[in-house]
């Protein structure tokens, strides 16, 4: 068995796919307050259904 487990190009085997231009992907930028943004969404979430559920 001489075949390689990886190709060399995993996402050009279809023809189609072949003729399209390959563009790199870019690289998420992640945001420093993500966390406070979402300890915040979070907590609003909670209160209101836990306010709700006491009225």
């Amino acid at each position: 068995m001489k075949r390689r487990l990886v190709l060399t190009n995993e996402a050009a085997r279809h023809p189609f796919r072949q003729t399209l231009p390959r563009v790199p992907a870019v690289a998420a930028v992640r945001s420093e307050d993500h966390d406070w943004k979402l300890f915040l969404l979070s907590f609003a979430a909670f209160f209101t259904c836990f306010y709700t559920f006491l009225i």
